[in-house]
């Protein structure tokens, strides 16, 4: 990722759109990468699995491109790796949609004779020699015939319709590898004949998680109709975390790519430490017990783990004024807590990092030209927002950011994110629900065709939290340097942040309900009805540990 990509050579035709697509643009971060603290196999080129040893390639050469379909209809682009380090083997090629700058890398694997084997044959799946697009010469996908015992995991393309050299790519043992599923589509072409309709998809392993063996290795499938074409993944064998990042590492990380959060211009409810929330008066409340308890700074008296039975929840200071102080936070105080786990079998490092805000306010909604309060409705006492960067732990680069959208999220590519102040990433935090988003603007949570939902505005806002100046690491699911990893108490407490809501959002609803046509009323119902019961504010929140993500993938 971030390397120099090679002119195309001769051979290969090149139209005149090529040159206006932002794929001909290699992303690179704004700055230099730091130079990462030493120890272990963290940012050291390449990892081995177990009998297989594997280095992430990000250069390319161009084999073939269209010019029309998929996403912003700009086509694809199809790549062979090249540069690979002697000793090691191309598994399989690369495919990118046009409308972003090229970024994308494909794993090479060393290994003995028996680990790594040559393809015995390939059959083509699929050519565009019958596709009447705008397109650079014809492509043609190759899979390869893996000998027994053996699986493919990657295809190779072709600007000719003369196969391949066996020489060129190798398939891997089958007992280093485990099924793969398709992540998104890359690129459709439709021949106007079904049966050879082409989709190409990115892959990953089928298995995601903490405890997962699965490596991604960068490459694509394609469905041909209704034919699919299997290829297998990697796997850390013995599940090797030598590659995972020390604390000091981490903290580099964090430095380096962790994101200035921008709060809305008209935010009310600010985010702060949980320190600070304990300190101004937040209490414990226990089922049966009418008198609440006051919370030590780190949370010591609270309960340690257990369920989400319902027997405690955390609440606001009783008295008016301690309460209204509470709920607009304090960002001066306010800290990013985080959480290492390795990811795609030890090859990646995600760093889910939590923000909490003590306040959610209320929503709004947007019915047609109307942008309307909602009341009540939205509202909620500890309000968890977290997003996750995704390193390389062959290069320490960053690859991916998970943005936390309310009960959802999405995951941003490096190349597709704003950049402020070297390599940290720019987000926005929406007005009073406080989601998490790449870019300024509205995003209708909704009906987009009728214009009706609730509002998630985002924008530019005076206060930032700067996430890389205040963050401890809580959590990682790997050993760290001992005695060096301190657990925050509140960090095991299972229970909810917030009261369970009496309120009645059917009430809530008819308060504004009645200014509304039948068909806009029931568009708005709907929607309300659609949003899980955290969101609306009628349940409160549960802390990060207890959250799906904790032990698994993003959603």
């Amino acid at each position: 990722m971030g390397n120099c990509l090679p002119l195309p050579s001769p051979e290969t035709p090149v139209s005149k759109k090529t040159r206006d697509v932002p794929i001909d643009r290699v992303f690179k971060f704004p700055s230099p990468l730091p130079a990462w603290p030493s120890g272990g196999g963290f940012g050291k080129g390449s990892i081995n699995l177990g009998e297989l040893e594997v280095c992430q390639i990000s250069t390319f050469t161009k084999i073939w491109a269209t010019h029309e379909g998929g996403d912003d209809n700009l086509g694809a682009t199809f790549f062979r790796p090249s540069l690979i380090p002697d000793g090691y083997f191309m598994l399989g090629c690369y495919c990118q949609a046009n409308n972003k700058s090229q970024f994308g890398w494909v794993l090479a694997a060393k290994g003995n004779a028996e680990v790594l084997e040559k393809p015995t044959d390939y059959t083509l799946v699929w050519s565009s020699e019958s596709l009447k697009i705008k397109q650079d010469g014809k492509g043609y996908i190759w899979l390869p015939t893996a000998p027994e015992g053996y699986a493919s995991v990657g295809l190779i393309v072709t600007n000719s319709p003369e196969k391949p050299s066996l020489d060129e790519m190798r398939c891997v043992r089958s007992n280093l590898t485990e099924v793969s599923e398709n992540e998104s589509q890359v690129w459709g072409a439709s021949s106007g004949n079904g049966s050879s309709n082409l989709s190409v998809y990115s892959l990953r392993p089928r298995n995601m998680g903490i405890q997962a063996k699965g490596v991604c290795v960068g490459t694509f499938t394609v469905q041909v109709g209704e034919t699919v074409t299997a290829l297998a993944c990697l796997t850390n064998k013995d599940f090797n975390l030598s590659a995972m990042p020390n604390l000091e590492q981490i903290r580099a990380i964090m430095v380096a790519y962790s994101p200035w959060v921008y709060l809305h211009p008209d935010e009310d409810y600010f985010p702060s430490s949980v320190t600070w929330f304990f300190n101004n008066g937040a209490q414990l409340y226990k089922q049966g017990d009418s008198t609440p308890q006051p919370i030590d700074a780190t949370g010591s008296n609270l309960p340690q783990g257990g369920s989400n039975d319902g027997a405690y929840w955390l609440d606001l200071p009783s008295d008016e004024s301690g309460k209204n102080k509470v709920k607009k936070g304090d960002i001066q105080s306010s800290e990013c807590y985080v959480h290492v786990k390795p990811m795609l079998g030890a090859t990646f490092s995600d760093l889910a990092t939590w923000v909490f805000y003590p306040f959610n306010g209320p929503s709004r909604a947007k019915v047609g030209a109307l942008n309307i309060s909602l009341g009540k409705i939205g509202e909620h006492v500890g309000d968890w927002e977290h997003f996750t960067l995704r390193v390389s732990n062959f290069t320490g680069e960053l690859w991916r950011v998970y943005l936390s959208e309310h009960s959802r999220g999405a995951w941003i590519d490096a190349s597709s994110l704003e950049f402020e102040g070297g390599n940290k990433v720019v987000m926005y935090s929406s007005l009073h629900g406080h989601a998490l988003y790449p870019k300024p603007g509205l995003v209708l949570q909704g009906n987009e065709k009728l214009g009706v939902g609730i509002r998630n505005d985002a924008a530019k806002g005076k206060e930032r939290m700067e996430c890389g100046a205040r963050f401890s690491v809580v959590a990682a699911d790997y050993d760290l340097d001992s005695g060096v990893l301190v657990t925050p108490p509140w960090l095991n407490y299972a229970r909810e942040w917030g009261p369970k809501v009496s309120y009645d959002a059917a009430a809530e609803l008819r308060k504004v309900e009645k200014f509304l046509p039948g068909k806009l009323k029931t568009a708005l119902e709907n929607v309300v009805k659609s949003l899980p019961k955290e969101v609306l504010g009628e349940e409160g929140p549960t802390g990060p540990k207890m959250k799906n993500n904790w032990s698994g993938d993003e959603a």
